[in-house]
């Protein structure tokens, strides 16, 4: 393919997204197909010879798209966004051309330089203390990680390496292993399971702490656990709160978790996957008081904010906290700019070495949208979530099991959990609409999220109206 039928193709490629995008509501939301089903529709064996385009456009929908779950689709409620826009979409496009391995600043100045200011833009719009933007002066800033996960994962690590750093100094006899064998971290029992994988990656003890009747951590429950674990000669080390828990959107009490996080010399990590984008409103902004109490704070702009995976925005209170973990110098990275104190090498702040000119998205997005207009797409989402919650209200064979804050309704029938699982199986069969399903207190709950930026109360409707449907028919059958 030469430039010249790169331009074509890449034209009839934007009407095909568009098309797609403007038209995804008429497609089955999840796909009816059996395991192993696309194994039969190709060749078990890269062509020898090349093949045509248009054959290849032909079998995306022969092919793929028959297997593809429609995350766009405004029936698709589960599990939390995926953000996308076409400002993103096109900042991907010309980050995939320009094509550069941003690992230093040396590597491409632009693509280091461009994620230190758009990571200050987005803290300034959350409204993040002066600890957290970098600058030209301050000790801390923001990264782009690809996953809340790994967001985690770094934290967790650089909580570890400081924690070993400041008992030897204290105890030089104490050897790493030891201190390691002894080492605890902590989150709520709501957390994502990704805290608890970072923990096994990071080879140290997690504890899960009990949640209260609305789900989220209290700090005397925390505080319990703390006196026992030092009773027992126990290092508590790491505590990762959560606000907006995957399962019900629950708020850790992280005011009452900051001081004794920093009385305990414990590291706290906040996580705000989904919930974080929501705080650039001001109505929502006082969920995330506490945060002056954290050494690390992450959320997925990728999840709400319009931007297209991956961009997980991070920010460190001191970066020297993280890139003390992870720092490695070889030769062949070094370059004469590393040590002027203005910019950062992002590969001491991460897992991988490699990186994407990944800020481009946010800089694309953050000007075509402005803070009014993504403020104005995350009220929207929560109006049409409280505009369910309501429907579901209204019918007293159904319950509301989490408070609704945002963009997430979890309710269920009332009765013996069966009753819930056998609707969702219906629901998720029919593939009109598509839900997951969540554990609360012991009871089996549908989680209902707002997901689609293209989602109008016409939609709300018509997936009420046929869970509604469903429900009368289950119930009718079963009597």
């Amino acid at each position: 393919m030469d430039s010249a039928e790169f331009r074509r193709r890449g034209k009839e490629m934007v009407d095909y997204v568009a098309d797609y995008l403007d038209n995804v509501e008429q497609r089955p939301v999840y796909p009816d197909v059996e395991p192993g089903y696309l194994r039969s529709l190709i060749p078990a064996e890269a062509p020898l010879e090349p093949e045509k385009y248009d054959d290849i456009m032909t079998d995306v929908e022969r092919v793929i798209m028959p297997g593809v779950t429609h995350w766009h689709s405004p029936y698709f409620y589960a599990y939390f966004p995926a953000a996308s826009s076409y400002p993103a979409m096109l900042a991907d496009m010309l980050c995939t051309a320009i094509g550069c391995i941003g690992f230093s600043w040396a590597a491409s100045p632009a693509c280091t330089e461009l994620e230190t200011v758009m990571l200050d833009w987005l803290g300034k719009m959350l409204n993040l203390p002066e600890d957290f933007i970098a600058g030209t002066e301050g000790q801390g800033g923001g990264v782009i990680q690809s996953t809340a996960s790994e967001a985690t994962l770094v934290s967790m690590l650089a909580a570890r390496c400081k924690a070993v750093r400041r008992i030897q100094a204290s105890n030089p006899e104490k050897s790493e292993a030891d201190i390691l064998s002894k080492l605890v971290a902590y989150t709520s029992e709501q957390a994502h399971c990704s805290v608890e994988r970072a923990s096994l990656i990071a080879g140290v003890m997690m504890k899960k702490v009990p949640a209260d009747n609305n789900y989220g951590v209290e700090g005397a429950v925390l505080k319990r656990m703390l006196e026992q674990d030092k009773a027992d000669g126990l290092i508590p080390f790491y505590f990762c709160a959560t606000l907006g828990t995957t399962a019900s959107c629950a708020f850790d009490h992280t005011t009452e978790l900051g001081p004794i996080c920093n009385e305990e010399q414990m590291w706290m990590h906040i996580d705000a996957a989904y919930a974080g984008s929501a705080f650039i409103c001001p109505e929502f902004r006082p969920l995330l008081n506490g945060i002056e109490f954290a050494d690390s704070f992450n959320f997925n702009p990728h999840k709400w904010l319009l931007i297209n995976f991956d961009c997980s925005a991070m920010w460190v209170k001191k970066r020297e906290s993280i890139i003390g973990a992870f720092k490695m110098e070889p030769l062949y990275l070094k370059h004469e700019n590393q040590e002027s104190g203005v910019i950062t090498d992002y590969r001491h702040w991460q897992i991988p070495l490699s990186r994407r000119f990944r800020s481009l998205k946010m800089w694309f997005v953050f000007r075509m949208y402005g803070l009014q207009g993504l403020q104005d797409h995350i009220r929207k989402q929560v109006a049409l979530a409280k505009e369910f919650e309501s429907l579901v209200r209204a019918d007293n064979r159904f319950e509301i099991c989490a408070k609704v804050v945002m963009g997430l309704v979890c309710f269920r029938l009332k009765g013996s959990n069966g009753l819930s699982e056998l609707l969702l199986k219906r629901i998720n069969k029919s593939r009109e609409i598509h839900l997951v399903p969540c554990q609360l207190s012991a009871r089996f709950v549908l989680r209902f999220a707002i997901c689609a930026g293209s989602t109008e109360s016409r939609h709300i409707q018509q997936a009420w109206k046929h869970i509604t449907k469903l429900t009368s028919e289950m119930l009718e059958y079963r009597h």
